[in-house]
């Protein structure tokens, strides 16, 4: 399968960034997206509604359903999926991709943002999964996708961010649970994560501006690294931790310098990038501090 033409995807947190151009990806061909997330009202620090993206999905080819939902409320979750399927007929993709982040250590996490990123990012993938999977079982090469990293369990990704990296990890034990678990129903599960800071809000408020703004890919990279792997057949396909440009070189793509902010400056790396997993030859990319 080459195209998602006419499937139905259920994005969290679709409403900017990674979320959206998985969105946007997927609407090029034609598919239906329902946009679940928590931005309703336009935002002073944050771009990107569920309504404007669902106009961009439009925009794009796609069909659009704008639905407010705060994974957190398990209520909202199974409202906003049955929402889905009374608009669309079904679900053949989950993309978890809501996220909270705070790069701290133990003194400097209050004890509040630590229950919001691991009810966000765990919890909420966990729930947003658990709910979708009985439509997934209906669907033809349905698919589930966790932006999580791969589990690389070196305390270098724990010492300054504790809480931050035990949560993105409990997305990716999600993935290898459910993945072993929904491997006979023929439910593929993986991971995406890239390789490099992405030009995100996030990346901007929260990882040091313009400098790293322009040393990051943008969300365009991992919206076609995501449409590669939400094409494959999903029995064939499953419990696998992808990074993003390895998975486009290994689908044939060799120019990465177009999902460049800035051609000429440095790649920075994101966190979480194991030290065998390399990039594709000819990409150079700066290694965290």
């Amino acid at each position: 399968m080459t195209t998602l033409k006419g499937k139905t995807l259920f994005i969290s947190g679709a409403s900017r960034g990674i979320g959206l151009a998985i969105a946007l990806r997927a609407a090029r061909d034609g598919a239906n997206i329902a946009i679940a997330a928590k931005t309703v009202e336009p935002h002073p620090k944050l771009n990107g509604t569920i309504h404007t993206a669902a106009e961009e999905v439009k925009t794009a080819g796609g069909r659009a359903l704008p639905v407010a939902c705060d994974i957190r409320d398990e209520v909202q979750v199974i409202e906003a999926i049955e929402k889905t399927v009374a608009e669309f007929g079904g679900i053949d993709i989950c993309v978890n991709n809501a996220s909270a982040i705070r790069l701290t250590d133990s003194q400097g996490t209050d004890v509040k943002r630590f229950d919001l990123m691991m009810e966000i990012n765990t919890r909420g993938t966990f729930v947003v999964s658990k709910y979708c999977i009985p439509h997934l079982k209906k669907a033809d090469n349905p698919h589930i996708l966790m932006v999580s990293p791969p589990l690389d369990m070196k305390a270098k990704w724990f010492e300054q961010a504790a809480a931050y990296s035990i949560s993105k990890y409990g997305m990716s034990m999600c993935v290898l649970g459910l993945s072993a678990e929904l491997k006979r129903a023929g439910i593929a599960v993986n991971a995406l994560w890239p390789r490099t800071t992405i030009a995100t809000a996030a990346v901007s408020n929260l990882l040091g501006g313009e400098a790293v703004m322009r040393a990051s890919r943008t969300p365009d990279i991992m919206g076609d690294a995501a449409h590669v792997i939400l094409t494959k057949p999903s029995r064939e396909f499953t419990g696998q931790f992808c990074i993003d440009d390895t998975v486009l070189y290994e689908s044939g793509v060799r120019d990465f310098a177009r999902y460049c902010v800035d051609p000429k400056a440095p790649l920075m790396s994101d966190y979480f990038i194991p030290d065998d997993r390399p990039p594709p030859p000819g990409v150079t990319v700066k290694p965290l501090p």
